[in-house]
Order: structure tokens, then sequence, then C-alpha cells
């Protein structure tokens, strides 16, 4: 875990090889995140570069939790705040990942599978919603989430189991799991 640090502390204080490799480990989970909460790439994309930004100027005074953690609550405020200034919906896009090594039917399959994640994902009610994507696309603890919301450990707890049993039935209906 330290180590983590380190090398973010490097990379914000100007080591550009570091600073990409931080960018290429962390984008695509962000990504994630931000289009969960948003329903739209190009903000999510928007507020993946902000995060980065923010990361970058701000005075890190402690080594606690992950830099995943770190970098996806300044990703998950961001995005927040982008829903409540936003008054309309952009469709949800999906996330464009591409693999070289595989084909285009692949890749096809690949962003529809993960188009459909996003939409049971986003199907939820906001409070399991939140906890899920804190947990499973920020990185945080349970005690993270908990401080985050301002609720109890076991409400935590509790929503989380709730929504992945709600995930796992939705899943099952559109025939991503068996």
């Amino acid at each position: 875990m330290k180590s983590e640090w380190e090398r973010f502390e490097k990379a914000r204080l100007g080591d550009e090889s570091v600073w990409r490799e931080l960018i290429e480990c962390y984008q695509p989970r962000l990504m994630s995140l931000a289009l969960l909460i948003t329903g739209s790439s190009s903000e999510a994309d928007d507020i993946v570069q902000e995060t980065f930004i923010r990361a970058l100027r701000a005075r890190v005074n402690h080594n606690n939790g992950s830099v995943q953690g770190y970098l996806g609550t300044i990703a998950y405020r961001l995005a927040l705040k982008e829903n409540k200034r936003r008054t309309r919906s952009e469709e949800l896009k999906g996330i464009e990942l591409t693999d070289q090594t595989l084909s285009t039917l692949d890749n096809v399959l690949l962003d529809e599978r993960n188009r459909q994640i996003a939409g049971v994902i986003r199907s939820l009610d906001e409070k399991h919603r939140e906890v899920l994507i804190l947990r499973f696309y920020a990185d945080h603890s349970y005690e993270e989430i908990a401080e985050l919301l301002r609720i109890s450990l076991g409400t935590v707890k509790s929503r989380i189991f709730y929504a992945v049993k709600s995930c796992r039935k939705l899943f099952t209906e559109k025939g991503i799991l068996e």
C-alpha cells in the first residue's frame, strides 16, 4: 500500500512516466464509476479528467486507504455534482472497451455485455446503487463507505447484500448470468 502512495506522490511531483502509468491503471475503473452515475460517456470522460487534475493539484497528507479509493472518492463526488447540475438525461452509451487481441465480434459482444451490466446497476434505487459503485468501482472498504455516506456499517453491509442480490436476479433475467 505504501509503495502505491509513494508512486502517486512521485507522479504528483512531476514524474510523467509514473503519471501515465497511474492514468492507465486507474482510468478504466474511474470511467466506469462516472458512467454508472451520470449515464453519459462524454460527461464521464470529463469527470475522469477532472479527477486526475484535482489529484495532481492536491496535497495528500495521509496514506490511508488506497489510491484507487482516493481517486474514486473524487470521481464519485464530481459525478454526483454533475448529476445535480444537469437537468436532462443522456442515453447510456456504455463503456468503450476495446482489446486489440479480441475480434470485432468479441468486442461488440463485450460492449453489449458492459452496457447491460451498467443498465442493471443504474436501475437500482439510489441508496443501493451508490454503495455498490463505491464498493466495486471506487474500491472503498465498508468502513470508508459508512463514513462517506454517514450511515452505519451494518446499513452499508445490508445495502450491498441486497444490491448484489437484486443485480444477480436482474442479470439472470437478462441472460447475463445463468
